[in-house]
């Protein structure tokens, strides 16, 4: 698996999984389906923050290991 993620894009997935994975500042819906899915969202971007792969741009052929 090679990587397709540049330095900026792994920052901003971080970023994001640290915001919608913290218990104190996580997005809160009325909707508990939702909820699981901002939770489930969170820890993909989190995964692909650490290993620079996505899975979406492995699909679409897109490369930003040059950002």
């Amino acid at each position: 698996m090679e990587q397709n993620l540049g330095k900026l894009d792994r920052i901003f997935r971080f970023l994001l999984a640290f915001w919608w994975l913290s218990p104190t500042m996580a997005p809160s819906f009325s909707a508990e389906w939702l909820n699981i899915v901002v939770a489930i969202v969170g820890w993909i971007a989190l995964a692909e923050s650490f290993l620079g792969w996505c899975w979406l741009h492995g699909i679409f052929k897109i490369d930003n290991t040059k950002q």
